[in-house]
């Protein structure tokens, strides 16, 4: 209550300038009548601010501003909070970069060095190919010519035995013949058995 009265009182002092102003036209009615216009409106103020301080208006107000600044600051802390956050996970993505680009630089040197490695596999196996293939061929011509001489010498043995035949049939009785055959098929049949 003594807070009240002394409020009232420190309000009633702050009107005290408006009563200072002087008019040098006719005179008026002294401060404290209710002819005085000053006085009237000083008196509404002075209820004005009573019945707002009897209401609690302005331990409400308080209340609203210290809410709002309460409201503010953990806005501000949630704030700080995700900037630090997304600071912590900036820096875990830098990181991450920084560890997969060395993968990458890793990888790529394996790769080259993996290629290097099946470039010589393939040279080498190209050149074990050409000399495949060379000893292939090779060996083909060597057959050929193994056959080329063969056929030639069963012709030149089938030459020789149509010419012998013809020699040793001018020149042989059919008594001859018939021993010389028939040693033959006695030979023969001794290497068949």
């Amino acid at each position: 209550m003594m807070k009240r009265i002394s409020l009232l009182a420190a309000t009633a002092l702050m009107a005290t300038p408006a009563f200072a102003a002087e008019h040098e036209y006719e005179a008026e009615p002294p401060w404290y009548s209710m002819d005085n216009t000053y006085s009237v409106v000083m008196i509404a103020f002075i209820v004005f601010v009573a019945i707002v301080i009897y209401f609690g208006v302005p331990k409400i107000v308080t209340k609203m501003l210290d809410e709002r600044a309460e409201g503010i600051k953990a806005e501000i802390d949630e704030a700080r909070a995700l900037r630090e956050e997304a600071q912590t996970i900036l820096a875990s993505f830098e990181r991450k970069h920084k560890e997969v680009a060395g993968q990458v630089e890793g990888i790529i040197k394996h790769a080259k060095t993996e290629a290097e490695i099946a470039a010589e596999a393939a040279k080498a196996d190209l050149e074990a190919s050409i000399v495949r293939r060379i000893a292939a061929a090779e060996e083909q011509i060597k057959s050929a010519e193994e056959a080329t001489v063969r056929e030639i010498k069963d012709k030149a043995v089938a030459i020789s035995v149509a010419a012998a035949k013809d020699v040793i049939a001018a020149k042989m009785s059919a008594k001859e013949a018939g021993t010389l055959i028939d040693d033959a098929i006695k030979e023969v049949g001794a290497k068949l058995h």
